[in-house]
């Protein structure tokens, strides 16, 4: 399909002629077209990710790279002076996801499509997302972050299903995004929507009225749910994705001949979280509406369904109000009690079973009604049965495996970052794109100057970009010739933003003491925190003013800048990644169940400062010691003061004279002048009294570490080695590699 005569026959001109938004226009429509010839559903059985949360990004370029026209594009493009950066501007970013979890969604559909398995991905349309994050006073501000637009990669399908609660039945639509896999077929992602939807009922900010459920049901991912109302209507969101999902699962094994009883020949169904964990109830629903026994129906899901644990976290794992489901979907709780009975009889050990306390516990019913159960790191799985979930361990060993999760390397390589993506292609061959365990061949070239030179030259140009595109967007004045120190990802204490804060004032104290660096660092974060946690929205707000403090004081920014980018997202996280110097993954060892942006970073040559938690400890067996900067307690250890209870905050506090600093500098006079003192306090009195995720115990050792790598950095042509190492021994971590294990090991696809 020549891109010149779509424009042509679409508007009546020229490329050249063209405005940005009819090139997009034209665009969209020619890749719609590219990727509906490559849709396929061969293979008799079929693979559905259930997933609250699908952070895909934009999509132009992933799409025009993965159907091998990007080159041919651009040049068309820039032959007729236009510029293929620009035009992307013009899309907007869906809002259909958070984080890792939402972005290992995303990754998981380009690997499924890329490696040509039968599968779609399953979520609901969210037509505001989370949020978009708004900075107002050093605070953070929700507002609506819309993003479906009468032309969107969007598809309207004919495909409607009622769906019925409590007392109230709704309608449903399904829409399509095409998932054009690299080289390969297009998959779809499945989003329901409501038919009723009514985005009137929201104004400049994320308040609405969360009862009327028949317009309001999705508007929002992740509703505020600091209220009962909110969380109840979690309870119907989760409801109205696996029904939808569970019927459209049914229906399309039936057009395939299937009669239900063998419907594990032609499905499975992959529980991403415990957000979806309800299917597990409705299939067995639905099967009895289509005429089959209980008894049946449960062996029937019991060889259906797989589930995915993404966190060591207790509270994440689901438990709802049995009067919760009773007011929302009443027609489950029959199913559930008999689920917990079965359990019951046949289980001794309560801890394990499906309702205790007056509370369903979604994980319990996901791990005793699905045939895999799977972490998302080696450390993480090991946890898992060792600790978090070590009763079901006992009770079903068979069904515990890891699978380490993956990044598509098409977006967080070749399209994020074209130039070096290129470079590494002209010295080993593309055949990295396929297979990239192959990037193990820039091993060879660890040594060679010219390699290394040119590395560091593109890492260079990386960071000019990106001070241009923060300037341009958010008025920022970044220093390019500085060390790149970047912390992005979703706002939470065990990630440990405070700790990189506390060395921040640290390093601040130290400037003004007189003790200046040799070469200048800018450190920079992207989060959001959810709009109910008070504690994390507190650091965003010590972040922001420290933000205000030190890169107006002219004694110190010429040496430490603090930027923290407003509305973190994919868009974002594209031109970061890229630039960045040291990559932070300081999560409290044991509480990261993987992460991924650990593995976005290593691949475009960052170098991790981390704990040994999650992929990092992967990471580090990967690439050695003398390639990554570790620091902190490990997980035994932490694991086993949780277990006695015994952490005291304040005799870290107490002992170490630099830490004592920074903690009290939160609530100083410097701070005070530009910050809110309701804010600051409650998180100096929360670190110095609680410090629940233990920033304090690894703080001196923290900050030896990374002033250690900051002195490496200085050594040009050994740091660009370790960035040679880094992205050479990054391979493992491709999701091709995670999909085909969960398809080999779980799936088992024809």
């Amino acid at each position: 399909m020549n891109f010149t005569k779509v424009v042509e026959t679409k508007w009546n001109k020229s490329v050249a002629e063209c405005s940005n938004e009819e090139l997009y226009f034209a665009l969209l429509d020619m890749v719609k077209e590219l990727a509906k010839e490559k849709e396929s559903n061969a293979g008799k059985k079929k693979v559905y990710y259930v997933s609250a949360e699908f952070l895909i990004g934009k999509l132009l370029s992933n799409n025009l790279i993965n159907l091998g026209v990007y080159d041919e594009v651009k040049k068309i493009l820039a032959d007729a002076g236009k510029d293929l950066a620009a035009i992307e501007e013009i899309e907007l970013e869906p809002s259909l996801g958070n984080g890792g979890l939402g972005r290992l969604a995303a990754c998981f559909l380009d690997s499924m499509a890329t490696l040509g398995l039968n599968g779609d991905g399953v979520g609901l349309n969210y037509h505001f997302g989370l949020f978009k994050q708004v900075f107002e006073n050093n605070l953070q501000k929700e507002t609506p972050n819309p993003w479906i637009t009468e032309h969107s990669w969007l598809n309207k399908t004919e495909v409607c299903y009622p769906v019925d609660f409590g007392g109230m039945r709704v309608w449903s639509r399904m829409y399509d995004i095409d998932v054009c896999g690299y080289n390969n077929r297009t998959t779809k992602l499945h989003l329901f929507d409501i038919e009723s939807v009514d985005e009137i009922m929201v104004d400049d900010t994320i308040h609405f009225d969360k009862e009327d459920i028949a317009r309001n049901l999705t508007l929002f991912l992740y509703p505020d749910d600091s209220d009962e109302q909110g969380r109840l209507l979690r309870v119907y969101q989760q409801y109205f994705m696996v029904s939808n999902a569970a019927r459209l699962i049914l229906d399309e094994a039936q057009a395939k001949g299937s009669d239900l009883y063998d419907l594990p020949d032609y499905a499975a169904v992959q529980i991403n979280d415990t957000h979806p964990s309800m299917i597990i109830p409705e299939l067995i629903r639905l099967l009895g509406e289509r005429g089959m026994l209980m008894e049946d129906a449960v062996n029937v899901v019991k060889k259906v369904c797989a589930y995915t644990n993404h966190t060591i976290l207790a509270e994440a794992l689901e438990k709802w109000p049995i009067y919760f489901l009773e007011k929302a979907v009443p027609q489950l709780m029959p199913i559930i009690r008999e689920l917990d009975n079965r359990v019951r009889k046949a289980v001794t050990d309560e801890s394990t079973y499906i309702i205790k306390d007056n509370l369903v516990h979604m994980a319990h019913m996901d791990i005793h009604y699905g045939y895999s159960v799977n972490g998302v790191a080696y450390l993480h799985t090991e946890i898992l049965k060792n600790t978090e979930l070590h009763n079901f361990y006992k009770l079903y060993p068979e069904k515990f495996n890891n699978k380490t999760n993956g990044i598509t390397f098409r977006r967080w390589f070749m399209e994020c970052n074209p130039e070096l993506s290129a470079y590494v292609t002209s010295l080993i061959g593309d055949g990295w794109k396929k297979n990239a365990e192959e990037l193990e061949k820039l091993g060879a070239y660890l040594d060679d100057e010219t390699v290394k030179n040119q590395v560091l030259a593109i890492k260079a140009d990386k960071k000019e970009a990106l001070k241009e595109y923060l300037a341009k967007t958010q008025g920022f004045h970044v220093n390019a010739d500085s060390i790149f120190d970047i912390q992005v990802k979703r706002l939470h204490e065990y990630k440990r933003q405070q700790l990189n804060v506390l060395y921040i004032i640290h390093k601040y104290m130290e400037i003004k003491a007189g003790k200046k660096p040799s070469k200048p660092i800018t450190v920079f974060f992207g989060a959001k925190a959810a709009p109910a946690y008070i504690i994390a929205k507190d650091i965003i707000h010590l972040i922001l003013c420290l933000q205000q403090v030190i890169n107006n004081d002219p004694e110190v920014s010429p040496y430490l800048n603090v930027f923290m980018v407003e509305n973190y997202n994919v868009t974002l996280a594209e031109k970061l990644i890229p630039a960045c110097d040291i990559s932070e993954q300081i999560s409290l060892a044991s509480k990261e169940a993987s992460g991924t942006g650990n593995m976005k970073f290593m691949l475009n040559g960052a170098v991790t400062l981390g704990t040994m938690d999650g992929a990092n400890v992967e990471i580090a067996e990967l690439v050695g010691k003398d390639n990554i900067y570790t620091f902190g307690e490990d997980s035994e250890t932490v694991i086993a003061r949780y277990k006695r209870g015994d952490y005291c905050s304040k005799d870290y506090y107490e002992k170490d004279a630099d830490l004592k600093r920074a903690v009290d500098f939160i609530v100083s006079d410097t701070m005070m002048n530009v910050g809110r003192r309701e804010n600051l306090e409650r998180l100096y009195n929360e670190l110095l009294n609680k410090d629940w995720f233990m920033t304090f115990p690894d703080f001196k050792e923290y900050a030896a570490t990374r002033e250690k790598a900051y002195a490496d950095y200085e050594n040009r042509d050994a740091w660009a080695r370790k960035m040679l190492v880094n992205i050479s021994k990054a391979g493992f971590f491709s999701s091709d590699r995670t999909i085909a294990q969960y398809n080999e090991e779980i799936w088992k696809l024809d």
